[in-house]
């Protein structure tokens, strides 16, 4: 066998082990992107139902207030006719969470227009809504952050479709030198692709 064939023979085992290794991480990639693409869709569905969630809560909130402002209605109107009487049967219908800042607001001297100014008030559903609203935000960021992630995984099998392009490329070319320079750079970009798979996050 002379040398030159020998240089052939070892370039083709080279490329085959190449090809091999590359189809797998080329497949392994196809399988992530998969996934994060599954795993974005579960996180945007989270975040549309963290913001309804949210929706109704805030209605709710906004339904208290407007009862509570119904209410206090009748108290200012009681005290401004001078009937104690009605205006203390009025507070004793106060919900809990006016309640709390009705009697804040007399403490502070009434120095704010109303009780709803003051930072004790919480109608119920305002803390949800809130809750709901930020679960709805991070859900979307982390579904952005999945959806790029999967991107990242398909752009790496354009990468190794190079690899292979590069190889098979290789053993087709009748000069020697060009054959293993074209090994070599689907070597050097396998290796690459490589490494930076290795960097990505994996879901399985």
């Amino acid at each position: 066998m002379s040398r030159e064939e020998r240089s052939i023979e070892v370039r083709e085992i080279i490329a085959v082990f190449l090809l091999s290794v590359t189809a797998i991480l080329t497949a392994w990639c196809g399988f992530e992107s998969s996934k994060w693409s599954g795993e974005m869709s579960i996180e945007f569905s989270q975040a549309s139902s963290a913001r309804v969630q949210s929706l109704d809560y805030a209605n709710v909130a906004r339904a208290a207030e407007s009862t509570d402002l119904a209410i206090y209605t009748q108290w200012v109107d009681a005290k401004a006719r001078g009937d104690q009487a009605f205006a203390d049967y009025v507070s004793a219908r106060f919900t809990p969470a006016f309640a709390v800042a009705f009697a804040s607001w007399q403490i502070a001297g009434e120095n704010t227009k109303s009780p709803f100014n003051e930072p004790s008030y919480v109608p119920d559903g305002r803390v949800e809504s809130a809750k709901f609203s930020k679960l709805a935000d991070h859900k979307f960021e982390t579904a952005l952050q999945s959806n790029q992630r999967g991107d990242n995984y398909a752009i790496l099998t354009v990468l190794f479709a190079l690899v292979l392009f590069f190889t098979a490329m290789s053993g087709r070319n009748k000069l020697l030198w060009a054959g293993w320079f074209l090994l070599s750079l689907a070597a050097f970009v396998a290796v690459f692709g490589a490494v930076i798979l290795a960097t990505y996050p994996v879901l399985v």
